[in-house]
């Protein structure tokens, strides 16, 4: 296996080849989702979205064609295809040439701050993800049929090499699967796990179902958390497909923007990249809006996934009580009832989402570091964040929102699959 690179020529491969590409308009999308999406044919896209909706090539695609991941905001990307010796793609990973560690979610700005105190070059890294995205989900991608394992290892040795290439000082990669991870880890990648908090649908027919699970003073505070979040006379909408219009699109935008520059000093994505985004994947977004008195006011971004509903952006004009936890919380778990989905992700960190029925589970990344040095120092930060991470998700379980009489299906404290 050997990299043929476009920057600095081509090297001849014996059974497989990695090619670096620049960009997703370089990639046929045929040939990126047939390894993305190889469940795609036995789902109905028009009701649950056909798996993961962050690694299909209209996603990232919409993210660099916008400009919003590009490498002028220090995403350039890096994206690996790896082929057979008749030249067809088995699998591809998204990858990108970092010069900051925003937008990741999984935070090492306390390793490049110390290793550029000790005169090292942190930057640039290499990054495999989704940009602005902290959803766990395929990384090392494979077309069914191919050997799978052999083909996450090409990727990963070939990721090893393209950070020698690109004088990079490591490889991250962040929300992988528990299978990748594992692999990674086998490659000599260091393990690191987080977490975020989730609902589980334990087959509740309804919303008033789901709160009879829980402690009687939970349910009565959710109750009246959601009386006041919509006492100003405040309806909510639901968005998706042909309702997604431009219209909407700038007043989601406006509100994003609003909270986004409070929140981050500097929001990620640009308008075009909503409008892009919904070209090609309208019935798998769902914009949950807030109206009051004629207007809208704020509302959440969401991606429907094969069993899962993802929220990803909140922003408000207009600020109520609670209003928040209605859009982003308490909306989202009434569509994933309507829809028969499993689960709704809710986004990076938030313990206050526990006591609203969000549960902890564990995300994880692995991380390839160059430098020996560098290397031990942040295996032994791992080794005791890890400890952490598993106290803290343990106590918070403890402190679960449901009633202790009752066993919740689909209650899931281990790594995503």
């Amino acid at each position: 296996m050997a990299i043929r690179d476009r920057q600095t020529g081509g090297m001849t491969a014996t059974d497989l080849r990695i090619r670096v590409l620049p960009s997703m308009a370089e990639i046929p999308a045929e040939d990126w989702d047939a390894c993305a999406r190889p469940r795609l044919e036995a789902v109905s896209t028009s009701q649950q979205g056909g798996g993961n909706p962050f690694v299909t090539h209209a996603f990232l695609a919409a993210l660099e064609s916008s400009r919003s991941a590009t490498a002028r905001t220090g995403w350039q990307p890096q994206h690996l295809l790896l082929e057979n010796t008749a030249g067809a793609i088995i699998a591809v990973a998204p990858c990108y040439l970092k010069s900051h560690s925003r937008g990741e979610y999984v935070f090492d700005h306390g390793w490049a701050e110390a290793y550029e105190r000790a005169g090292g070059r942190y930057y640039p890294k290499l990054q495999v993800a989704v940009p602005f995205t902290p959803v766990t989900g395929p990384r090392l991608m494979v077309k069914p049929g191919s050997d799978a394992e052999t083909a996450q290892a090409a990727l990963l040795g070939g990721l090893v090499e393209l950070a020698r290439l690109r004088a990079a000082s490591s490889v991250h990669i962040t929300f992988p699967t528990e299978a990748e991870w594992q692999l990674a880890a086998a490659r000599g990648f260091l393990q690191r796990t987080d977490q975020q908090f989730h609902w589980d649908n334990a087959g509740f027919a309804t919303f008033e179902d789901f709160l009879g699970r829980l402690a009687a003073r939970k349910r009565k505070a959710i109750r009246r958390e959601r009386r006041e979040a919509l006492a100003p006379g405040i309806d909510i909408l639901w968005l998706t497909g042909s309702d997604l219009t431009e219209s909407a699109w700038d007043a989601f935008f406006a509100f994003y923007m609003e909270t986004g520059s409070r929140k981050w000093g500097r929001p990620y994505l640009t308008r075009d990249f909503f409008s892009r985004v919904a070209e090609s994947m309208a019935d798998r977004i769902l914009l949950m809006m807030a109206k009051r008195a004629g207007r809208l006011i704020a509302g959440a971004l969401n991606f429907i996934g094969e069993d899962t509903l993802y929220g990803r952006h909140w922003g408000a004009i207009e600020h109520h009580p609670y209003l928040h936890f209605e859009i982003c919380y308490y909306q989202a778990i009434e569509f994933a009832i309507a829809r028969g989905l499993a689960r709704v992700e809710a986004g990076a960190q938030g313990e206050h989402k526990l006591a609203r029925g969000y549960l902890p589970n564990i995300t994880l990344s692995a991380h390839y570091i160059a430098d020996p040095a560098l290397r031990r120092a942040v295996a032994d930060y791992l080794e005791h964040e890890r400890a952490y991470v598993e106290l803290a998700g343990r106590e918070l379980s403890e402190a679960s929102p449901f009633r202790k009489d009752l066993v919740i299906d689909r209650i899931s404290r281990e790594p995503a699959k």
